[in-house]
């Protein structure tokens, strides 16, 4: 029989008894515990659960009945449920084009097996380019991180967003919004990681003079950069390439091994096991 699979996520403040209320909840509506993870920071809890049912679930009912749960608890939960239809994708940018345009062109041409339901950008830059392909582009440029992360939060779920694409989106996500979407959020980093970390990637390689320059598509985690890796590729450098001409030569390939990724994230062929991204063999 097939089996039915939701994933829940708990964000909140942290505080004892908070694990026991949601796995009790589970077990209590028949449910099965596959993946459990936990983790507190400077006192915020968040925890991902992921259960399945081998009966038939009324899956609204699930959710009212977490939610009210949820309520009780005085913790943020969401539930997210695999489904063969098309899932909402979600472009979060600054100012760099080059991503979102290769991602918009993907979409235009039929090639990418979601839908593109909202630009999110952390200036105005970009969204002449959104208002050409015709989809809601929403400046977030409030003073504080908390006072952003609050108001994207509010955006992700107006627009029942699946997955988070950051397409050279220039701002770290703190833990109260990553750990709500947990394996999705993919980013795109100059590098191969985990040489190079953080914004001046291809500064870095130029000056030490690399042969070879990469970049790296991951899921995004807490810890910066340290997400598991979902491709890489590279190219060769000759020693007289101006760092503008390896930025050049970068910013194409980052664009490419992005949408890799979002491809094959859409297509539901990756799987995050044990930190590592297996890719499906079917």
């Amino acid at each position: 029989m097939r089996k039915t699979v939701i994933g829940i996520t708990v964000v909140g403040k942290d505080r004892e008894g908070i694990v026991a209320a949601f796995t009790n909840f589970v077990f209590e509506k028949g449910g099965n515990i596959e993946k459990v993870n936990q983790n507190v920071i400077k006192g915020l809890f968040g925890m991902y659960l992921e259960v399945s049912f081998t009966k038939q679930v009324d899956v609204k009912k699930f959710d009212s009945e977490i939610q009210a749960l949820a309520k009780k608890e005085k913790m943020d939960v969401s539930t997210h449920h695999e489904t063969t239809s098309e899932k909402n994708i979600a472009l979060f940018v600054t100012k760099e084009p080059l991503c979102l345009e290769t991602i918009l062109n993907a979409a235009k041409n039929k090639s990418l097996k979601g839908n593109i339901s909202v630009i999110v950008g952390t200036e105005k830059t970009l969204e002449v380019i959104a208002k050409k392909a015709k989809i809601p582009f929403i400046a977030v440029e409030e003073k504080t991180q908390e006072q952003s992360e609050e108001k994207i939060i509010e955006i992700c779920k107006k627009y029942d967003v699946d997955l988070i694409v950051l397409a050279r989106y220039m701002r770290i996500l703190t833990p109260n919004f990553v750990w709500r979407y947990p394996n999705r959020i993919i980013n795109i980093h100059p590098s191969l990681l985990p040489a190079f970390p953080g914004a001046l990637a291809y500064a870095q390689a130029y000056e030490r003079g690399t042969k070879i320059v990469g970049v790296t598509s991951h899921y995004v985690t807490e810890n910066l950069d340290q997400g598991p890796i979902i491709f890489q590729d590279s190219f060769k450098v000759d020693p007289n390439d101006t760092l503008e001409e390896i930025k050049t030569k970068g910013q194409q390939l980052e664009a490419q091994t992005l949408l890799k990724a979002v491809k094959m994230h859409l297509e539901n062929k990756l799987e995050v096991r044990w930190r590592k991204v297996h890719i499906k063999s079917k």
